[in-house]
């Protein structure tokens, strides 16, 4: 967006990573928090859901922990490819698939906490998932974005990413 001039060249700011689980439903037989990457080895695991790595971050993300683990060619058959990351959490949410790897933020929020379980994927299985913004130009109140960033990159916004599951910069 600052090379096509669209947005403001110095407003470029990240405030943080996501992370991504294995995320199974509470009644499913296959438990992540157990088995870890082993999950996808289990019987019960016939649909394994994952964001499209063609035009998703997380999507990559999955593709590269299965690719390091040995996993992509014996899953292949079995993948359900959502759009985004939210669709694939609800696809395994709905039971349209046995196990999926998700976003770590949709897994903390109360509905996906309350229903299922999780295990928290290796930083060295996936390149990282940088997560930064910009102002626009075209920013009807710069002033409000400002407010906006400055408040992500605070002390109680940070707290907030923390709080489901992101990893912040350090405060420079």
């Amino acid at each position: 967006l600052i090379d096509a001039g669209l947005a403001e060249s110095d407003s470029l700011f990240e405030y943080g990573a996501g992370r991504i689980v294995i995320w199974t439903r509470n009644n499913s037989p296959i438990d992540p928090q157990t088995l870890g990457i082993d999950s996808f080895r289990h019987p019960a695991a016939r649909k394994v859901a994952i964001a499209n790595p063609l035009h998703a971050p997380y999507g990559r993300a999955a593709e590269a922990v299965l690719k390091s683990t040995g996993l992509l060619e014996t899953l292949s058959e079995r993948l359900v490819i959502g759009e985004n990351i939210a669709q694939t959490a609800q696809f395994v949410e709905s039971g349209a698939a046995d196990v999926g790897i998700i976003a770590l933020s949709l897994a903390l929020s109360p509905q996906m906490r309350r229903t299922g379980r999780h295990w928290l994927i290796p930083l060295d299985l996936h390149p990282p998932l940088r997560q930064a913004g910009v102002i626009l130009k075209r920013a009807r109140n710069r002033a409000a974005a400002k407010a906006f960033v400055d408040f992500l990159q605070g002390s109680e916004g940070r707290n907030i990413l923390q709080l489901y599951g992101f990893l912040v910069p350090e405060n420079e």
